[in-house]
């Protein structure tokens, strides 16, 4: 997640149509890749990953549902996104934020009153993926990246805050001399950390010579299923796109033990990744009942119902390879889930991140994400910015998950309960 801050010198009393275009925007940028993790500044021990609480893991996944509401009743055909890491873009933008601003941003995120306690949590979730990563199961990380302006004096409390409790790096660029040169710098970073897979996360435009501040995170996921999918098994298929439209896909398939659930007209089907700390959960409605119907009944609570349901059952799954890749512009969803303060040049207040207490406003969040599914596992990555399974006969008790119409797949944490990734497959073919 990027974000992009802008300063702002004009008494908000003077502000008129024509002088608001010369206040500085702040920019967040949230991006998804892989990594080397930077070391820790100075002599700061990392946090310990703490055990995630119920309500924690219902707040996160309240926030991931919330936004995917947002964003899915404004976007047709496939979606996939990060809510880690859009969260965590925003979290880091909290932590420079005070007043009314700050409340909204924390309402939105589901923080507690506490917000040192808040920061601490996101932190110790940060530590989780690193555990996760050293056991060398699956490819997870993460990384934190602070770009201001050269000169630029921002609050120590603040720098120090994303130094040590976000792990960020901290690179000066000048977007006043050479906004070009500081976009290219930026979206370097992002490519880098994502194995190229997201490139010009900040297009053309979003950077100008009043911005002061880019804010990025970054994750990035590859994954074997603990249970591949032999190629020999994958044929073509149809896909029903809707109730009168089919394409045709490869479809992968094997018959296997897998956690499964049946829920009224929705069945659900859990993928572990190698390690079992990842996995994929696939949520496929009836046909009859349509994606729609399952997106409007979807809540935290009902998520955590199904899941908590899920028992190891003999599976015939039928699932189509996919690639996807998505690039969001995230202003109005987060404004309608209430952030709409830090947004307007009048009313945002970001004073805690600067020494001269500066006015500054997020002038736009882009994120942008890309997942690919096969035989052998998955790969995902993304980047958001703010500018701040063989068969033989057919036994009876196999039950049959034959994802041939649209579903969604959430890839999450199975420690924390934590929503890495999650997206809507309505055409698995289209890119």
């Amino acid at each position: 997640m990027r974000i992009i801050i802008n300063n702002r010198l004009i008494p908000a009393a003077m502000y008129t149509r024509k002088t608001l275009h010369l206040i500085p925007p702040l920019f967040l940028l949230m991006a998804l890749f892989s990594f080397s993790p930077p070391a820790a500044p100075g002599k700061t021990e990392k946090p310990e990953p703490m055990q995630s609480t119920e309500a924690e893991k219902r707040e996160n996944t309240a926030f991931a549902l919330d936004l995917y509401h947002t964003i899915g009743k404004s976007t047709k055909g496939n979606i996939f996104f990060s809510p880690y890491s859009i969260s965590s873009g925003l979290s880091m933008t909290l932590s420079g934020a005070a007043g009314t601003t700050a409340r909204q941003m924390a309402d939105m995120l589901y923080a507690p009153e506490d917000l040192q306690q808040y920061h601490h949590t996101r932190a110790s979730r940060a530590a989780e993926i690193s555990s996760i990563a050293k056991k060398g199961s699956v490819t997870l990380e993460t990384a934190n990246g602070l770009f201001p302006q050269k000169g630029y004096e921002l609050s120590k409390t603040f720098v120090q805050e994303l130094l040590t409790v976000y792990s960020s790096t901290l690179t000066p660029v000048d977007y006043r001399a050479n906004t070009e040169k500081a976009r290219n710098t930026i979206n370097r970073w992002v490519e880098q950390r994502t194995r190229n897979t997201i490139r010009e996360l900040i297009q053309p435009g979003i950077l100008n010579t009043l911005s002061r501040l880019t804010l990025v995170n970054a994750i990035y996921f590859k994954g074997d299923w603990k249970k591949a999918f032999a190629e020999s098994e994958t044929t073509a298929a149809d896909f029903y796109t809707d109730k009168r439209s089919t394409s045709t896909v490869s479809m992968m398939h094997q018959e296997n033990t897998f956690p499964y659930t049946l829920s009224d007209s929705l069945q659900i089907l859990e993928l572990p990744y190698s390690g079992e700390d990842i996995s994929m959960l696939v949520l496929l409605p009836e046909k009859n009942k349509g994606l729609a119907g399952l997106e409007a009944d979807l809540t935290a609570e009902k998520l955590s119902l199904w899941t908590d349901s899920l028992k190891p059952q003999k599976v015939r799954v039928f699932l189509p390879k996919f690639t996807m890749s998505s690039t969001l512009r995230l202003d109005d969803s987060l404004k309608k889930l209430g952030m709409t303060d830090a947004f307007d040049p009048g009313t945002a207040d970001f004073s805690p991140m600067t020494v001269n207490k500066d006015k500054l406003f997020i002038g736009a969040v882009v994120h942008k994400a890309f997942v690919d599914v096969n035989e052998a596992g998955t790969e995902a990555s993304a980047a958001t910015g703010v500018v701040v399974g063989l068969t033989s006969a057919v036994r009876a008790p196999t039950l049959v998950f034959r994802a041939d119409h649209p579903f969604l797949v959430l890839i999450r944490s199975n420690r924390s309960g934590s929503i890495l990734f999650m997206g809507r497959v309505s055409e698995p073919d289209s890119d």
